[in-house]
Order: structure tokens, then sequence, then C-alpha cells
């Protein structure tokens, strides 16, 4: 017999969705068998509690296991039926206000209807879905492709990833959840991206935010420099007179949509000085004099 859905996952009856949901991601990733390798206990409380948040993340699952409807599993609970549910069927019925008791020749059928042929009720319905977490590389989530998941049987399910995939998003693989009951189709399985951050890059909507790290001398005279982006590296114009803080924007290289377009970059400027001091720069900083002197923290106040 199933585990009490709300046992396994810790919450109360009258937890709403968003609470059953944080506390499924909460022990989601304490159980994990990636995160448990040969941990067979671990491996069996994961399994629970996927069925279980199968069941009481769907709402209308959770309202149909309330009701006695469906079990813990998912599986439908037969309904015992009595014979004023035929006598109250109407006219098509074996038991009719005009028909009496005569008819005995339909008591297989009502005890076929009642009990089954095989002594159960005769029950064809869709598997449950599953669900899963998926852990992905930064630019293997904007650029999109193949990845496998390990279930916790051991066995991999292929996953493609669209292009532009999003951290919490979820995928859904149809027929790749459990079977169907009575010859039922399979459930969906769903799949949950976590993405992990770049150290680099950082992604905001559809844009891609980069810091880019320039000289003295680039700062002041201007030049071409080398931006990484995405899909790889792109060349830029530095303008004369970039400062700290200047932000360039590169179009169309930023997070694929799914009609076609990109979003874009934006480049912020960091003027970095040589690591080992230079006694050349130093002398003719000494000697230089602006033709207009400025205070930089005048903004400030100071």
């Amino acid at each position: 017999m199933a585990a009490d859905p709300y046992r396994t996952l810790g919450v109360k009856k009258d937890a709403s969705q968003d609470a059953i949901q944080k506390a499924y991601r909460r022990l989601a990733k304490k159980l994990h068998p990636d995160l448990n390798p040969g941990n067979k206990q671990a491996e069996e409380q994961f399994k629970e509690l996927s069925a279980a948040y199968d069941l009481l993340g769907d709402p209308e699952k959770r309202a149909r296991f309330d009701r006695g409807e469906i079990d813990a599993s998912g599986a439908e609970r037969p309904r015992q039926r009595y014979y004023r549910d035929f006598a109250d069927a109407g006219a098509s019925g074996p038991y009719t206000s005009d028909a009496g008791f005569a008819d005995f020749a339909g008591m297989d059928d009502i005890l076929s209807e009642m009990f089954g042929r095989q002594g159960r009720a005769n029950v064809r319905m869709r598997g449950p879905d599953v669900h899963y977490r998926l852990a992905l590389d930064f630019l293997d989530a904007i650029n999109g492709g193949k990845q496998q998941l390990t279930l916790p049987d051991g066995s991999l399910l292929d996953v493609t990833i669209p292009p532009g995939t999003r951290d919490g998003q979820v995928l859904r693989l149809r027929g790749k959840g459990r079977p169907g009951v009575g010859g039922g189709p399979a459930g969906d399985a769903l799949i949950e991206i976590e993405v992990r951050p770049h150290r680099i890059f950082t992604r905001k909507d559809d844009d891609i935010h980069v810091e880019l790290p320039i000289s003295l001398s680039e700062a002041v005279l201007g030049g071409k420099a080398n931006v990484p982006t995405p899909s790889g590296e792109v060349t830029m114009t530095i303008p004369k007179w970039s400062n700290t803080g200047t932000i360039l924007r590169l179009k169309g290289q930023g997070v694929p949509r799914p009609g076609g377009t990109r979003g874009d970059e934006y480049v912020t400027l960091k003027v970095m000085l040589p690591i080992k001091s230079d006694p050349e720069l130093e002398k003719f900083i000494a000697q230089w004099r602006p033709t207009t002197a400025r205070n930089p923290r005048e903004a400030m106040g100071a």
C-alpha cells in the first residue's frame, strides 16, 4: 500500500499548492539519487517523494484523492454499486417498473458491472506523471541541445533542451511517465530545469550581461576587442575615453527566443591598470597636467 502522500511530503492536508511544491523541492534536493550514489534507502525515499508530488502537485488529482476517488498510488478506487443504482438508471436497466423481477437473464451483466468479470473493476486509465529535476550548465540552457537524465532505477532518459531554457522551467516528455492501467496510455515525465550560474555571464530576461576588462590605453584611445558571447567571441569597438561602468550593447547576441530572434548582450567596461608597476607610466602621470581639472568624486559631494 502506498504511503500517505501528505505525510511523505511533510505537509498538512490543508497546505497550499505553493507549500506542497516548496516541500517537494526541499526534499528532492536532499534525496535525489545523483546526490546519494549507492544509497538504496534514499533512492526508495525519492521514489515515494516523486509519487507523492505527482499526486498532490496536480490540483485535480489531489482533489480526487481527497474525495477518495483514487488511492495514494493514483489508481482508481472501484465504486461500490447497489441495486438502487441500477433501478434508478432508467428504462435501459434490467430492473424497470414494468419488468419487475422477471428478467433474470440480465443478472450476469449486473454482477459483471458491479464486480467485474474477474472479480475486480474493469478500469482503463492514464498512467501517473513522474517528476524529475535536471541541472544544466548555463550555456547548455542558453544554446539548447541533448542531455541524458539518470533515473532512480539507473536507466537513462534522453531530454531535448530547447534554446533559451530558463531556470525553473518544466519540460514535458509525453508518454515517458508511468504505465497506464488496463491498456491506458502512459503518463508524462515532467522535468524541472535547474540552471547553474556562469562565471562571467548573467541573464536578465532574454538579455545577457558581462563585464569586460580593458586596458588604460584602450580606455583612452579606443580600439577593437574580442568579447565573449554565449555563441562564441565577437569583435566590438571600444570608443575613445571609455570609463569604467560604460555599457555597450551587442544587438542580437543574447538569449534565443522561440520566434527565431535573440535578446541582446550588454557589456560593462572595467578599466584595469597593469598588474605590475610601470615606472614610465608613473613618470608620465606625475608630469601630466590635464587641460581641464575635474574632481572625479564631485558627484558624491566630496
